[in-house]
């Protein structure tokens, strides 16, 4: 009781003034508090998808990726969150420039066993262009086709894979017509081989 006493004698011994900027001060909110918090509510044990998949979009929407890509990995470990966890990672990563993680990202996604065929179409999509913005033509030409059987009329995939089918064949043609035919060391054997005889 002594103690209770003391304080508000404190308190009432204080101008108005003083006593206001105090209550004001205490009532202010601290800098950085929301990222205190955030960080506060990762730190539990079991993973609580809604809450990281939260903590991702709210990450993502103020640019900081690769944090968001941690948090919807997180939310990933939820099955109920699987899907939209690594197709937002997979954005995530792409956003942040890491393009080979965002390919494995969106692959996961895929291998979730509880996806829709409409869900299926659009991460088969955002897979196929990741690939074709790396180079990897192959991959991506087989991601588009895929997604073709599920849904021919999607997006601009007809037109995708008609650009890669031809931009594919014309790198195979540059790459054999660059090739002389004695380079190969079968045919140098050969030429040797006929040489030596006559």
């Amino acid at each position: 009781m002594k103690e209770t006493n003391a304080a508000q004698l404190t308190q009432e011994s204080r101008p108005a003034s003083h006593r206001a900027s105090s209550e004001a001060a205490e009532s202010a909110p601290i800098p950085g508090a929301s990222l205190q918090i955030i960080e506060a509510t990762g730190s539990t044990g079991t993973p609580d998808g809604q809450e990281a998949y939260e903590r991702g979009t709210a990450l993502k929407s103020v640019g900081l990726f690769i944090q968001a890509a941690e948090q919807f990995e997180k939310a990933a470990q939820d099955p109920a969150y699987a899907l939209k966890g690594f197709a937002q990672m997979g954005l995530s990563l792409k956003k942040s420039g890491k393009q080979e993680e965002a390919v494995a990202a969106f692959r996961r996604a895929l291998q979730v066993p509880a996806t829709s065929s409409k869900e299926q179409v659009q991460i088969l999509y955002l897979l196929g262009r990741t690939l074709e913005s790396l180079g990897r033509i192959p991959e991506a030409l087989e991601s588009y086709r895929w997604l073709r059987r599920e849904a021919p009329q999607y997006r601009d995939v007809a037109m995708r894979i008609e650009s890669l089918s031809t931009r594919r064949m014309h790198s195979d043609n540059r790459q054999g017509q660059g090739r002389n035919l004695w380079t190969n060391p079968a045919s140098r054997s050969w030429w040797d081989l006929l040489r030596n005889t006559k």
